[in-house]
């Protein structure tokens, strides 16, 4: 049966520069890159070398403890480079693309008709099986494994968020047969969490699955918290999920029997001189999608609280759908008009600190100041204000401080990832960082217990 929940705790981040319903079409990327550092805890195996001639679905490397997950190019051409880090680190793949793409040929089929294994290899062959995470660990799942549930948000709360309504409109052939392929992966449900807004019949009107409404503040979009409140994770059990363009991808897979690796980006953010939504691919070059910028912005691929800095020369990450662009925080502020002492009606507050927080519909447009440097971690009660978990957030922070094991088991590290402390990153006086904190107690307790 269905639920109808409304979360209190959270907090909406006003920002201006969201991106107009205007669709448009990139131009064919010359040069596209697949970084292995896009997915956290890969080892990975490099297939290919500067020179060899790849397919759309050709695999560029592979995890080098489970050479069954596969990371294929996402257009055809020539493997230009395999750039490396510090001690030989794989840092990304850059293709040359071809003018007209070429594709490997995986076979369409309507995944209703098909067994669990079946799928599942199609899935790993072509490339597409990263989209598919683990919670816990926040991880590209294991195939070998299988879930007590599969979650789709079909909802993003985060700033300037691509309007998924949007994105999905005149897909639900792909959106539908993306749910039926995921159907066959679980012996359990795959639920889809809409909100009371939700217009898209693309997802009210989908079948074989269980949609679920959740309402509230930011981070009621995060498919962590729509876990906590539907089906929490317990010791032992496993939850995939899957975002909305994740399942369209999965639909044109079986739909088209190749690996179309098309994404919608929603270019935002107050420096953005067109904010609009870009058909591309993954990988893409940024600068191909927000045009020249100067040094004095700053270039986020994915939204402002969980996104990656890049620079103009860098590409589209593998799981992200929104560039964002803020203004640099590296000019000094006088106190009296910009700093602490201002009276600060340009500014946002979480605690009302500024009298902005008697005008409800206004948008901001902050820098990329910290307004600060860490300093000590006390306990405020800023974290439970905008943490919609039954877990207390600094406890659970200071037992992975403390690399206490059992406790971090205890206050319910298994049911989170790091996304889901970053409004408590946010809105932290002390300037901790939270979210890498999460990723490093994460880590340490996979490596224990698995």
């Amino acid at each position: 049966m269905s639920k109808s929940i409304r979360i209190r705790k959270g907090l909406d981040i006003r920002l201006k520069g969201e991106a107009e319903k205007v669709l448009i079409q990139a131009e064919p990327a010359k040069v596209v890159a697949i970084k292995p550092t896009d997915f956290h805890g890969l080892t990975p195996k490099v297939l290919v070398r500067p020179g060899d001639q790849v397919k759309a679905g050709t695999a560029l490397f592979a995890d080098k403890y489970n050479d069954r997950i596969l990371f294929t190019s996402p257009v055809s051409g020539e493997v230009a480079d395999v750039v490396r880090g510090e001690k030989r680190k794989v840092m990304e793949v850059r293709i040359l693309a071809d003018a007209e793409t070429r594709y490997d040929e995986i076979g369409a089929g309507d995944p209703s008709t098909m067994n669990r294994e079946t799928i599942i290899q199609k899935l790993l062959k072509s490339g597409v099986w990263p989209l598919l995470r683990q919670r816990p660990f926040d991880l590209v799942a294991n195939p070998a494994t299988e879930p007590k549930a599969i979650f789709v948000s079909c909802v993003d709360t985060n700033p300037l968020a691509p309007d998924l309504d949007y994105v999905v409109r005149n897909n639900g052939e792909d959106f539908q047969t993306g749910l039926n392929a995921l159907g066959k992966l679980t012996k359990g449900k795959v639920h889809i969490v809409v909100s009371s807004k939700t217009s898209a019949r693309e997802f009210l009107d989908a079948k074989n699955v269980v949609r679920e409404t959740l309402d509230g503040p930011h981070p009621a979009g995060n498919v962590g918290v729509q876990i906590h409140h539907i089906a929490p994770i317990n010791k032992g059990e496993l939850v995939w999920v899957a975002g909305v363009q994740d399942v369209l991808m999965i639909g044109r897979l079986f739909r088209t029997g190749k690996y179309d690796a098309t994404r919608v980006v929603a270019v935002t953010g107050s420096e953005a001189k067109n904010p609009k939504y870009i058909r591309t691919i993954i990988g893409a070059p940024v600068k191909d999608l927000i045009g020249p910028v100067g040094p004095e912005v700053r270039i986020i691929s994915g939204n402002v609280l969980t996104g990656e800095r890049v620079t103009a020369d860098g590409s589209l990450g593998f799981y992200h759908t929104q560039i964002t662009l803020l203004p640099e925080g590296d000019k000094p502020k006088f106190f009296l008009t910009d700093g602490w002492a201002s009276l600060g009606y340009d500014k946002f507050s979480a605690n009302r600190s500024f009298p902005t927080w008697l005008m409800p519909g206004k948008k901001y447009a902050p820098d990329t100041n910290q307004n600060g440097e860490e300093r000590a971690f006390v306990m405020t009660g800023q974290y439970d204000a905008v943490f919609p978990f039954d877990i207390y957030p600094v406890h659970l922070l200071k037992a992975i401080l403390a690399n206490d094991i059992d406790q971090m088991e205890k206050l319910g590290l298994y049911e989170v990832a790091p996304e889901d402390f970053a409004l408590c990153e946010f809105v932290c006086t002390s300037k901790i960082n939270s979210q890498s904190i999460v990723r490093e107690g994460l880590d340490v307790l996979k490596k224990e217990t698995t």
